[in-house]
């Protein structure tokens, strides 16, 4: 009789834990590969981002990050759903399952990254918040302090509304926020003059007057007021696409450090005798079955974008922004590819 307890309990156990194995399997990387189709929540226009092109199809940095995605998951960078989403929308889009995966400019920070059910794959871009104004109207503005007591647009629903009550408090201005909800928005009611300036991420400014007529009216200030590490988020309960959409940033960025490109990446794979580039191409090593994905995943998503350089060449640098902080560790950058062992 013992023994026959011991073995319905042993087998208990044995059936809750595969139970549970099967729970944590992952729930999102399982959905995407029987739909066929990642769904990415990106910004509903946003220059160099994530934002439609003439012909109708997405195009940026942030759309290259579910591009490379889907190419390493399905084979191809073509089986992506692109999600518009406002500030607002975003995150109840992730929460509801409505897409798997925002790759939407949005700022990493603990509160985002703990209570709300979600997770941060890495930083795809560093950012900033800095300030426009138009010179014309207000030509004797040069610096924030300038701004005391002036009216500010801002957008609602995001980090940047905090972060300026946060400056002002710290440095004793005044600003008088005017907030409206989506960035088109904002960006429209500052240019007709509803307000004295505009504050956004700096990659926001620069999308923002790349393509208007009158950009030399305008001036961004030189203060950076705040930190805004970007990257893609996704839920907090599939570890396995986590681990993917974590080394996805890595492989791109590894790729640019050795040299690996969108039109080398095959002659790379094939002949290369650098085990780093050997690792990477699944030449050697079993990165991609760690990952759960087959050895080519890398070559896939790099065939399908370039490596993070090529992207940013392609991508950012028609908009006049430096690499910066978005170079790599060995070029002054802050761009750290972990090691693929």
């Amino acid at each position: 009789m013992l023994k026959s307890k011991w073995t319905r309990c042993a087998l208990a156990a044995l059936a809750l834990a595969a139970t549970a194995g099967a729970a944590s399997a992952g729930p999102t990387l399982d959905a995407i590969k029987n739909r066929g189709t990642l769904v990415c929540g990106v910004h509903t226009g946003l220059v160099g981002f994530s934002a439609p092109d003439k012909a109708g199809k997405y195009a940026g940095l942030d759309v290259d990050y579910c591009k490379a995605l889907a190419a390493a998951i399905l084979g191809s960078p073509d089986k992506v759903k692109y999600v518009p989403l406002t500030a607002q929308q975003r995150f109840t889009a992730l929460q509801s399952g409505e897409v798997d995966i925002l790759s939407r400019n949005t700022t990493w920070n603990s509160k985002r990254d703990t209570t709300m059910g979600s997770v941060f794959a890495g930083t795809w871009f560093f950012d900033g918040q800095a300030f426009v104004v138009n010179s014309k109207k207000n030509p004797n503005v040069k610096k924030l302090a300038d701004l005391n007591k002036a009216s500010v647009c801002v957008e609602t629903g995001t980090t940047t509304e905090r972060n300026m009550a946060d400056y002002a408090r710290a440095h004793k201005l005044t600003f008088k926020p005017v907030v409206f909800e989506g960035q088109e928005a904002t960006e429209k009611a500052f240019q007709s003059g509803r307000c004295d300036a505009y504050t956004t991420d700096a990659s926001g400014l620069a999308a923002m007057l790349v393509n208007l007529p009158s950009k030399a009216d305008y001036t961004v200030l030189a203060e950076i007021i705040s930190k805004e590490p970007l990257g893609p988020m996704l839920r907090r309960n599939d570890q396995e696409f986590f681990s993917i959409a974590r080394w996805m940033i890595f492989a791109l960025q590894q790729a640019e450090e050795s040299g690996v490109t969108q039109a080398n990446v095959a002659k790379m794979k094939a002949e290369s005798k650098d085990p780093v580039i050997q690792r990477l191409t699944g030449a050697t090593g079993e990165v991609g079955k760690g990952l759960g994905l087959d050895a080519d995943w890398a070559v896939r998503a790099i065939q399908a974008v370039g490596n993070y350089g090529e992207s940013y060449e392609r991508n950012i640098k028609p908009l006049g922004l430096a690499r910066g902080p978005n170079a790599l560790w060995n070029k002054g950058g802050l761009m750290y590819p972990v090691p693929m062992d």
